[in-house]
């Protein structure tokens, strides 16, 4: 199978490079990365970077592309019209980010995933599940933790997981979501899920879901540590996405959680 990389001068780029060398049945087959950058006309694991998206996805059953959501977007037009398929890491991206998306799944299989570790997606299995047994005198709060770099906040695995909370309590998220609190706030308001973000050092991923209710707390936690545990994932999900039909999915799908 072939694969290619966007964004391939970052962390997980470079990771996503090397696992594939080490992976059976696969080769990565194009390295992309955004015009003007140092390493466009570098070998890159035994291929050039181009910074033509659409020479890079030559030949390409998948792309992996974990880059920024504008960029995201217009290579999911790409892959739409090459038929490529597009595994998505990229976070912080807004709901026109995700309809556009939504549109390119038309004609390619999308995989689109805050986290693609197994735990994480298992998590929010157990997430949704305690969240539909515990009522609304169960406050919930989501904490997680990254490294200093991090743009955007909270990050996707955290709003993976507030998700599947909101799931579990049959609302929107976008309807109970309460992201800082700062100076007199007033009493919690009831049925609120909440969301911290800690920025430092060199954190890959902590997260929290704190369920606090009367007499007890219960907390479910996830912490990565070995930032290939996410470029694995998105490998797996490449494979798997091969053969399929035309479709947003994600993790959860692919692990065949559901």
């Amino acid at each position: 199978m072939q694969i290619a990389v966007t964004g391939v001068s970052g962390r997980m780029g470079q990771m996503l490079v090397q696992l594939i060398e080490q992976t059976d049945g696969v080769a990565l087959s194009g390295a992309i990365e955004r015009a003007g950058h140092e390493m466009v006309g570098t070998d890159c694991g035994g291929v050039t970077v181009t910074d033509d998206a659409a020479k890079g996805l030559a030949g390409a059953d998948a792309v992996i592309d974990f880059t920024a959501p504008e960029a995201t977007v217009a290579m999911a037009q790409l892959c739409a019209e090459a038929g490529v398929a597009h595994i998505i890491g990229t976070t912080g991206m807004t709901d026109d980010d995700i309809a556009a998306v939504d549109a390119c799944a038309e004609k390619i299989a999308i995989v689109r995933a805050g986290n693609m570790s197994l735990g994480v997606n298992l998590l929010t299995r157990v997430v949704e599940r305690v969240a539909a047994s515990l009522g609304i005198d169960y406050d919930i709060e989501v904490v997680e933790a990254h490294h200093r770099m991090k743009v955007d906040a909270p990050s996707g695995t955290a709003l993976m997981l507030g998700e599947a909370a909101a799931r579990g309590r049959g609302v929107a998220l976008g309807e109970v979501s309460d992201r800082g609190r700062d100076g007199i706030t007033g009493a919690r308001t009831q049925g609120d899920i909440g969301f911290h973000a800690i920025r430092g050092g060199d954190i890959i991923g902590n997260h929290d879901v704190v369920f606090a209710g009367p007499g007890e707390v219960l907390t479910l936690s996830h912490n990565a540590t070995d930032r290939s545990l996410f470029a694995r994932g998105a490998i797996r999900a490449a494979i798997w996405a091969k053969d399929q039909a035309p479709g947003h999915y994600d993790m959860v799908n692919v692990l065949a959680l559901d």
